[in-house]
């Protein structure tokens, strides 16, 4: 049985993004960025919302255009 990760904790999240972990705290702390849940000290972020936030900044090029 395979489980899929579905929340991730923030040094994964800065792998995926490539943001820096006091990048993703001071989005936190300024109540910006990539929601996430708090569990006592623990963060977590849902993985499909980490998706949604950089496929909403994408920027399309001439070059991705497809015929």
């Amino acid at each position: 049985m395979t489980i899929e990760k579905k929340y991730l904790n923030e040094k994964e999240v800065a792998q995926i993004t490539g943001f820096a972990l006091q990048t993703l705290r001071n989005f936190r702390h300024c109540r910006r960025g990539i929601p996430y849940s708090k569990i006592g000290r623990s963060v977590r972020y849902n993985l499909q919302e980490v998706i949604g936030f950089m496929e909403a900044r994408r920027i399309e090029t001439s070059d991705s255009v497809q015929a």
